[in-house]
Formats: structure tokens, sequence, C-alpha cells
């Protein structure tokens, strides 16, 4: 018997492997150098293999992905500036308040007489309403203003927002605070026994403005609060239905 014959070894001293169908498998090829011809086209035809995944964005589709944004709203530093202007326009509503306050409230009549040569003032209707009416014009007064000046700043920013909502708010209460200084300085004299000499015993004089209830300096800021939000949940803008899209596609 003689032995099997071995194939020889092949060249460059490296083992052949052979495949499951007997084809001989071709050795890797190795990249060239850093640096080289080779090298550089082999990184070439890599970025290539990947495919566009690793491609920046281009030029267009960066300035579609701004205009998506850009259509959320103006940018938070146009709604603070919107808010700080809605602020100040609100805030100077208060003089109309206290202009009109001035006007409509009625009048808390005094009157004034010598007692062992001493003035004294006292009310010439002792069961009178005339005080609660001060405070419930006031009130009045600032609910209606409220409510104006939250239609007027829904018809002119539809879109709403935090800052806009916040600015009505604190608007408010400055124009409240505002019409009621205003008042006092405005209306009759503070000093009731000066005012008592000056008009003579016995005649009567109306006492200053005062507003009792503190309270009613929120009527403004929570109606405007309840209007613009009302306004908004009925009138203002919808967000799409992304449901209404799958539907038709599928259709």
């Amino acid at each position: 018997m003689t032995s099997p014959l071995t194939p020889p070894p092949p060249p460059h001293g490296r083992p052949s492997h052979t495949s499951p169908s007997g084809e001989s498998a071709q050795p890797p090829q190795q990249p060239g150098p850093e640096g080289t011809a080779e090298g550089a086209q082999g990184a070439q035809g890599a970025q290539a293999a990947h495919g566009q995944a690793w491609q920046a964005p281009a030029a267009g589709d960066a300035g579609a992905t701004g205009s998506l944004y850009g259509q959320d709203g103006p940018g938070m530093k146009t709604e603070v500036r919107e808010a700080a202007v809605i602020t100040v326009a609100v805030a100077l509503g208060g003089v109309l308040l206290g202009l009109l306050w001035l006007w409509l409230a009625p009048r808390v009549p005094l009157v004034g007489d010598v007692t062992d040569n001493s003035w004294v003032v006292y009310l010439k209707d002792s069961e009178g309403e005339q005080a609660v009416g001060v405070d419930g014009t006031f009130t009045l007064l600032a609910l209606a203003l409220g409510a104006l000046s939250a239609a007027v700043v829904f018809l002119v920013r539809r879109r709403g927002g935090v800052p806009l909502v916040a600015a009505l708010c604190v608007g408010g209460l400055l124009g409240s605070l505002l019409a009621w200084r205003l008042g006092l300085w405005l209306g009759p004299d503070h000093d009731v026994i000066a005012h008592a000499k000056a008009v003579g015993k016995g005649v009567t004089f109306s006492a200053p403005m005062k507003l009792g209830a503190k309270g009613a300096l929120l009527a403004w800021p929570l109606a405007a609060l309840v209007v613009h939000l009302g306004l908004t949940a009925l009138f203002g803008p919808r967000d799409p239905d992304p449901y209404a899209y799958d539907s038709g596609s599928a259709k």
C-alpha cells in the first residue's frame, strides 16, 4: 500500500481554506496604509457601504425643520416682550377705572357740628348703605373692565400662552391699585374736620372715597383670567388631529 498524496502547501506559506463546496476562499484584502491613495479609496468605500444615515442634513431640510418649529409660536422672547406691553397697557386702564369709580360711586353724606367748642363729624344717615355701594361700584366696574381687556387681548393675539395670561392678571391687579389710589386722590378731602369747618355747621358734605373691601382689587384679574380662558377654549386655534391623517392615508 502507498500513503495518500498530500497537496502541496499554498504559496507564501499560508494554508488554504476550502469552502464546503470545495472552492478555495480568497484571503481577506488588507487596506492600504493610512495616508495613501488605497487607504483613501477604502475609507470612501466604507462610507458608501454604510449608506446615507451619517450624512448631514441638507440646507433645505434644516430650513424646513426651522420652519416647523416656527409654527409652534413666535418664540419665548417675543412672548415675553408682548406680555410686558400688555401688562403696561392693562395697568394704564386703571386710570379709566378710577375716573368711572369716582363718577358713579354713591357719596357718603357727613355733617359737622360743634360740641363744647370742638368740631365733630358724624354720618347724616347712620343706616345708609352708601359705603357698601362704593365697594360694589368698584367691583362691578373692575369686572367689566377685566372682561373687556381679556376680549381685546384675545382678538389681538388668539394663540394665547402662559406669559399672556400672566400679563393680564398682573396688569389687572396693577390697574386696580392705580384706580383705587386715583379715586382717593381725586375724591373729597380726607381732612373731614377741615372740610366741615369750610362748609359750616350742619351742612352736608361728602365723605372721602374709601374702599372697605380690599378683595375688590382682585375682581379685575379674576375676570380677565376667566374670560380669556373661556374665549380660548371656545374660539382659540386647535392643534391638528394626528388620527385624521392616519385614517385618510389608510383609505
